[in-house]
């Protein structure tokens, strides 16, 4: 993430544009034959993230990068999930080539009615929003960046493992997200590109041939201690019918203080390219400021687990799981 695209006639569009992208969007069903809703275990998310953080830089390329991807697998397969890791090849803005892989989680995988959850796992390598210019070429720990939205999805993934919703789930992490330009780049191929290189490899190439979901929710930057989520803008231009479905139960359940009825910014991230690329309508949760669209935090050294808080997550993971068992 997270070139910001401030697209000032966006919002102008997004009417028009709104009743093409959001038509693949399904509303929220009732029934009986829904599942009860599992409660969001804030503590077992927390400590996911701490424990992705001892691993210490998910840089791909590197031992810790690795070492990561195993444990990530072998959790997601110990809650039950059907686990595919995507390895791939890819060019970044320097033209260095990384190995990275998608890990792929899926649950019921044998039914046609599917959501996708998704999270990017990786760590950015340089620390270029930092106030001090001497850190800006250091690796951030990612805690909010990062790890903790897998952790929320973690978390979700061992509550699905004990009791299955009516909708088979997929769960992506995916890699390589923040290896984009910075800055002090001396070039870049494409700088708008060079951002979430796993999801763009995904949405071309996707685990299954043809793979479809009715619709995904994105998680980046889900744990800040006072984080606030507003209606990114690309997630309202293509897929306008979820945004509302995730805003409205937040609100339902309690939540309607964090998931603020009001748009955001416009942000490059994995979800822009599950919508172009591979057209699942999806929506990105991440967190927002009026100052600068992100934490203060961001892409800085101060990105670490002191900014980690249990009710952020306890807000987005009841809501992420309340929408996925009232399918």
């Amino acid at each position: 993430m997270k070139r910001i695209k401030f697209c000032i006639s966006l919002l102008l569009l997004v009417g028009t544009i709104a009743s093409c992208g959001g038509g693949k969007a399904t509303a929220s069903s009732s029934g009986s034959g829904q599942a009860a809703v599992p409660a969001f275990n804030a503590d077992s998310a927390y400590e996911y993230t701490r424990r992705q953080l001892e691993f210490g830089y998910r840089i791909p390329n590197t031992p810790a990068h690795k070492a990561t991807a195993a444990y990530l697998q072998g959790e997601l397969a110990r809650h039950g999930a059907e686990v595919t890791p995507q390895a791939a090849r890819v060019t970044a803005y320097d033209g260095t080539g990384l190995d990275i892989v998608n890990i792929i989680g899926s649950f019921a995988p044998e039914k046609k009615k599917r959501v996708l959850l998704m999270a990017h796992w990786d760590s950015r390598p340089y620390a270029d929003n930092d106030p001090d210019p001497a850190n800006h070429r250091k690796p951030i720990p990612g805690a909010d960046d990062g790890a903790a939205s897998v952790a929320v999805l973690l978390e979700i993934a061992r509550q699905i493992g004990n009791d299955s919703p009516s909708v088979g789930v997929d769960i992506i992490f995916f890699d390589a997200e923040d290896y984009g330009a910075p800055y002090f780049a001396a070039s870049a191929t494409d700088p708008d590109l060079s951002w979430c290189l796993g999801s763009q490899y995904w949405s071309r190439n996707p685990h299954n041939p043809g793979y479809r979901a009715d619709f995904g929710i994105l998680l980046d930057m889900v744990s800040g201690r006072g984080s606030v989520f507003y209606k990114e803008q690309f997630s309202r231009m293509y897929a306008p019918a979820v945004v509302d479905k995730i805003w409205n139960e937040a609100a339902n359940i309690g939540y309607a203080s964090y998931f603020v009825s009001q748009t955001g910014c416009a942000v490059t991230d994995d979800h822009y390219f599950v919508n172009e690329y591979a057209g699942i309508p999806c929506v990105d949760i991440i967190a927002y400021t009026d100052e600068s669209c992100f934490p203060p935090y961001w892409h800085t050294l101060g990105d670490d687990m002191d900014n980690i808080d249990r009710n952020t997550m306890k807000a987005v993971g009841e809501t992420v799981l309340s929408v996925i068992y009232k399918e």
